[in-house]
């Protein structure tokens, strides 16, 4: 195996498939991004950004049982999480 790897790449078989987000970008101001949507904690480091095109989504319909959209009702609500 190659002592350094690309891991700006879209392929499925890239070798880390950690932390693959979808976010729309709000804004650049020097090196700060201002994103919303993306699914990590605050303080995350970003390790590479691409532009989202159609053509590497979901191609056809997309398909998920219903309770899947019971359990992500809430999921990208941005009040705090009451404690229990």
């Amino acid at each position: 195996m190659a002592e350094d790897r690309d891991f700006a790449q879209r392929a499925k078989g890239r070798p880390n498939r950690l932390g693959v987000s979808v976010c729309r970008l709000l804004g650049v101001n020097e090196l700060t991004l201002t994103v919303q949507a993306l699914d990590a904690i605050d303080g995350t480091p970003v390790f590479d950004l691409k532009p989202y095109m159609a053509e590497f989504g979901p191609r056809g319909e997309v398909r998920q049982p219903a309770w899947s959209h019971e359990l992500m009702a809430g999921y990208w609500n941005t009040s705090p999480i009451a404690e229990t």
